[in-house]
């Protein structure tokens, strides 16, 4: 099956799951969400060609790259760490999908119109910034030129083979110490950053669903905080 088959069918079911959450796993657990100020946000999954060479119907997952955006240092929250484009969703946003294209667009320039917009994962609560993120896969058939529209928020915006996220030696359990507890959850290096917190997590999730997880040791922890 290809990878396009394969992130469909994914698509296809959590379709089943629309109007439900999903929690973070307990070994990520801070904090319990404010159903009184939680808001809701999207992000883009966009899976490029690897390669340059632009995608195809029949691409393996080894032929695919993932857009990512680093954030500011200067950011008040989440300063430094990586993510999928995106951000909340504002009133004027018909949906979750028009959030997380207008969110990728304003961060890295992406043309939108190059997108084909396979679906909708399930939505995950945020404890940490009190937010329920929904996933949106996309499936960048026509290329355009990324970077950090505005500094200010993005220090750099880069693309990630999948081949070198999913290769065992770059994975890692990423650890943070909060209130004497020890949490950790998968995470993955890329050229001297380190991929970790949701956004890893929701990657990690997706990747497994997928089928395409190779066997790695989680002994190998880095400390994040």
């Amino acid at each position: 099956m290809s990878a396009l088959k394969d992130l469909k069918q994914v698509v296809a079911e959590h379709s089943h799951t629309v109007g439900a959450t999903q929690k973070l796993p307990d070994s990520w657990a801070f904090k319990q969400l404010d159903a009184n100020s939680v808001r809701r946000a999207a992000i883009l999954m966009l899976f490029g060609s690897a390669d340059g060479r632009g995608l195809t119907q029949n691409a393996d997952p080894a032929d695919l790259d993932l857009l990512f955006v680093e954030r500011a240092e200067t950011l008040r929250s989440h300063a430094g760490q990586i993510s999928f484009p995106g951000g909340g969703i504002d009133p004027e946003d018909a949906s979750e999908t028009d959030a997380a294209l207008r969110e990728a667009w304003e961060e890295t320039g992406v043309q939108t119109s190059g997108i084909e917009v396979l679906g909708q994962l399930a939505a995950t609560e945020l404890p940490v910034s009190n937010f329920i993120v929904t996933p949106v896969l996309g499936w960048w058939h026509t290329e355009s030129a990324v970077f950090p529209v505005d500094p200010g928020e993005s220090a750099g915006v880069f693309r990630a083979p999948v081949a070198h996220l999913l290769d065992p030696r770059n994975r890692v359990l990423g650890v943070v110490q909060r209130g004497g507890r020890k949490f950790s959850a998968p995470a993955f290096e890329y050229e001297g950053r380190v991929i970790w917190g949701f956004t890893a997590m929701v990657a990690d999730k997706l990747f497994n669903e997928l089928g395409w997880t190779r066997p790695w040791s989680p002994k190998r922890e880095i400390r994040m905080l």
